[in-house]
C-alpha cells in the first residue's frame, strides 16, 4: 500500500509540474527592422517549443522589461535618444494581452535597464548617466520621476568612457540596498534603499572601483546573497566579490575571452543557476559566445566551456523556468537560439531550435497562474 501511495504522489507531482504554463516576454528594438514591440510567447518548459500569443504593436524600442511583483503590469524602457521614456502597461498573463497605461520621461537619454518592486520603478539611463526613480500609482501607472541621481566622471577609453554610462541597477537580496554599474566611470555604486520614501528613495552609501578601462556592464548576485559577479563589457572580465550588508570585497578576476581570440569584445549579460553552482555570460563583438563557469563553495569561478551562441550580437539570455534550457537573444541576427542545459555539469548543447523575430534584446519568463 505504501508503494502504491508513493507512486501516486510522484505521479501527481509530475503531473502538477507538467501542467505549469509559462510566458516568455521579449523586449526588442523597433528602429532596425519590423518589430512589434513587446512579444509574449507561450513557452513549453519540457520541449522548448513556443507559440506567439500577442505583441504590443507601436511602442518605441521597449528594449528592457520588468514584470511587477503582482504580475499585473509590465514596465519597459523606450530607448529613443533624448526623447527616451518609460512605459507602464497592463498585463494579462493568461491571454498575453498587454495594454498601454502611460509613459513618462526617463530623465536621461537611452535607458537600457529597468527594475521594479511594489513601490518603485528604477531606470538606468546609459547616455544620460543617471538613475531615475518613479513611484507606482494604484492603477499601475508611473508618476513623474521623484529622484534623479547623476553620476560624474570618466575613464580611460576615450570613445566609450568619456562620461558616465549607467548600465544596470539591481536590488540586493535583502532589498536594503540598490547596486548600480557605470560603464563610463569603471565603478559600482551602492545606495541605501528606502522604498517608502516620497523623494529620497536612494541614498549614496559607497562606490567600488573596477579595473580601469574594463567597463562594468551587468552583474549578478549569487542565490545565497554572499557574492556578486560583475561582467565588464569592454575587456570581457568578470570580477567576483564577497558581499555582505552593502559591502563588496574583491576575491577574483576571470574572463569570458578565449586565450587565442584577437577580435573585438562586447560582453553583455550574466546569469547564475538557481542552485548557485554555475555562472553564464555572453560576449558580443566579433566573438558571439557564451561562457560557462563553475562556482566553488568559496565563490571563486572555474571556466568550464565557451561556445558560439548561434547568432550575431547576443544581448540578454535567460534560463528556462526549470533550467533545462538556455535561450539567447541576438539583436543583430534577429533570432533567439535555444540550448539544452545539463544541470549536473552546467554545460550547454545546441538544440537547433530558434525563435525568429526582429532585434530581440531582453528575455523574461513568467509563470501563468
Amino acid at each position: 500500500m505504501k508503494k502504491i501511495l508513493a507512486v501516486l504522489i510522484l505521479t501527481f507531482a509530475a503531473s502538477a509540474t507538467a501542467q505549469k504554463k509559462y510566458n516568455l516576454l521579449v523586449g526588442t528594438y523597433t528602429n532596425s527592422c519590423d518589430s512589434k514591440g513587446i512579444y509574449v510567447f507561450d513557452f513549453n518548459p519540457e520541449t522548448a517549443d513556443s507559440r506567439q500569443k500577442s505583441s504590443t504593436g507601436k511602442l518605441v524600442s521597449p528594449s528592457y522589461l520588468s514584470v511587477s511583483p503582482d504580475k499585473k503590469f509590465i514596465y519597459a524602457v523606450n530607448e529613443d535618444g533624448k526623447k527616451s521614456s518609460v512605459s507602464a502597461l497592463n498585463y494579462n498573463a493568461k491571454s498575453g494581452d498587454i495594454l498601454y497605461v502611460n509613459s513618462v520621461d526617463s530623465k536621461g537619454a537611452d535607458p537600457c535597464h529597468i527594475i521594479s518592486d511594489d513601490n518603485n520603478v528604477l531606470v538606468s539611463n546609459y547616455s544620460g548617466g543617471t538613475i531615475a526613480v518613479f513611484k507606482r500609482k494604484s492603477n499601475g501607472g508611473l508618476t513623474e520621476s521623484v529622484q534623479v541621481i547623476a553620476h560624474e566622471g570618466h575613464s580611460a577609453n576615450e570613445k566609450r568612457q568619456e562620461a558616465p554610462h549607467v548600465h544596470m541597477a539591481q536590488f540586493s537580496p535583502d532589498k536594503k540596498f540598490v547596486l548600480t554599474s557605470d560603464l563610463g566611470t569603471d565603478r559600482i555604486y551602492v545606495y541605501r534603499y528606502y522604498p517608502d520614501a516620497d523623494k529620497k528613495v536612494l541614498e549614496f552609501q559607497d562606490t567600488i572601483p573596477i579595473k580601469t578601462g574594463s567597463g562594468p556592464r551587468h552583474f549578478a548576485f549569487s542565490p545565497n546573497g554572499n557574492h556578486v559577479y560583475v561582467l565588464q563589457e569592454l575587456d570581457g572580465t568578470i570580477t567576483a566579490f564577497n558581499y555582505s550588508d552593502g559591502k563588496l570585497k574583491r576575491i577574483q578576476e576571470a574572463s569570458v575571452v578565449q586565450k587565442d581570440f584577437k577580435g573585438e569584445n562586447g560582453a553583455a549579460a550574466i546569469k547564475i543557476s538557481s542552485d548557485g553552482k554555475f555562472l553564464y555570460a555572453t560576449n558580443r563583438g566579433q566573438a558571439n559566445t557564451i561562457s560557462v563557469f563553475e562556482i566553488g563553495t568559496n565563490g571563486r569561478l572555474t571556466h568550464q566551456s565557451t561556445l558560439p551562441t548561434g547568432g550575431n550580437g547576443p544581448r540578454d539570455f535567460a534560463l528556462s523556468p526549470d533550467e533545462k534550457f538556455v535561450l539567447i537573444a541576438h539583436q543583430n541576427s534577429n533570432n533567439i537560439t535555444i540550448f539544452k542545459r545539463d544541470a549536473s555539469t552546467g554545460l550547454l548543447e545546441k538544440t537547433g531550435k530558434k525563435i525568429e523575430l526582429c532585434a530581440p534584446v531582453c528575455l523574461v519568463f513568467d509563470e501563468v497562474k
